[in-house]
């Protein structure tokens, strides 16, 4: 089998904390993976030998990031720990209990992402634990709720999660862009440049989550995948975590084309808010329609976020409350 050359960005885990001084944590990183030839290149490691093991090679050094960003240390005998085995005790590092450990890494409110600066992302509500919950033991979850109470923020990052684990190949974002509509033609730029106002909150929340360089890698390459809902038409996505935002704004057509794109070992999440509908009649909205559709359907979920779940500023929740009286 020919080898295979693959450049591996850091994702701002610093080269010296990795490396040691006079590369001696290298070389115990090089003994894990003896059948690998690794050349480190500041914040990139240049990767050569099987796919498969450059695969474990990448995930282990997730593994070993998170480490270093929950608890400020590694060293070069945690690193032959997670390299070899793949896990470590949170209680090495810190004394936490063995339910600590479990809550940590395998409960609703563990730690799902850390971003470039080292910040968790976590669930921090009570709904918010909920859908947590419902995306691991569901393939389809739809998740409805007002502004502000994290849909689509906690949606990327269970998809950055379920990406950095190696359960999907490839994430995929979707939202509707029917703000544009008959308009689209006339706004400058070529397609991707008209389109991207409408996709920026996804890219936002990527942002945060994904090292700016790590982020382009990805879309480069495919990995990460941003497009308008109409360009799902015709595809079939396996081992992918695929992602409809603004889903309210989706026609019950669109939304059974979406759906029906789901393939192997897949996952899909379907977030929006039914009180901010922008179609030019809101009774196209297909959302709530296919939501009862499904309800009783094995593997698919439905989380409903309430105000109780509102993470923005604190206005936010006194401006949604507000308007929910005046539509009563």
């Amino acid at each position: 089998m020919a080898a295979v050359h693959r450049t591996l960005a850091l994702d701002g885990l610093d080269p010296l904390v990795l490396y040691g001084v006079n590369n001696a944590k290298f070389h115990v990183l090089q003994g894990c993976f003896p059948s690998l030839e690794l050349v480190a290149r500041g914040e990139e490691i240049r990767v050569e030998g099987d796919a498969d093991a450059i695969g474990v090679f990448e995930e282990r050094i997730g593994r070993l990031r998170d480490f270093y960003e929950r608890h400020g240390e590694l060293t070069a005998r945690q690193i032959e720990a997670i390299c070899s085995d793949g896990l470590l005790q949170p209680s090495i590092a810190d004394g936490a209990s063995a339910a600590q450990a479990a809550q940590e890494t395998t409960g609703a409110g563990r730690v799902l992402v850390y971003g470039p600066h080292g910040q968790p992302v976590k669930a921090r509500t009570l709904g918010q634990q909920e859908l947590v919950k419902a995306a691991d033991t569901h393939d389809l979850v739809f998740v409805t709720g007002p502004a502000g109470t994290g849909k689509t923020y906690t949606a990327i990052a269970l998809a950055v999660n379920a990406l950095r684990r190696r359960e999907v190949k490839r994430i995929v974002l979707t939202r509707p862009a029917v703000e544009a509509g008959e308009r689209l033609g006339f706004l400058p730029g070529d397609m991707k440049e008209k389109l991207d106002p409408y996709l920026q909150p996804l890219y936002d929340a990527l942002n945060d989550m994904l090292p700016p360089r790590s982020l382009q890698a990805r879309m480069e390459d495919g990995t990460v995948q941003i497009a308008p809902l109409a360009y799902m038409r015709g595809r079939t996505l396996d081992q992918a975590y695929v992602i409809l935002d603004e889903a309210q704004n989706a026609t019950l057509g669109q939304l059974k084309m979406f759906l029906t794109r789901m393939g192997r070992n897949a996952h899909f999440m379907v977030t929006g808010d039914t009180t901010q509908i922008d179609l030019p009649d809101a009774k196209q909205s297909g959302l709530v329609r296919v939501m009862r559709l499904l309800g009783g359907v094995q593997g698919v979920a439905t989380v409903e976020l309430g105000q109780d779940d509102i993470v923005r500023h604190p206005l936010v929740g006194a401006i949604v409350n507000a308007f929910e009286k005046e539509v009563e």
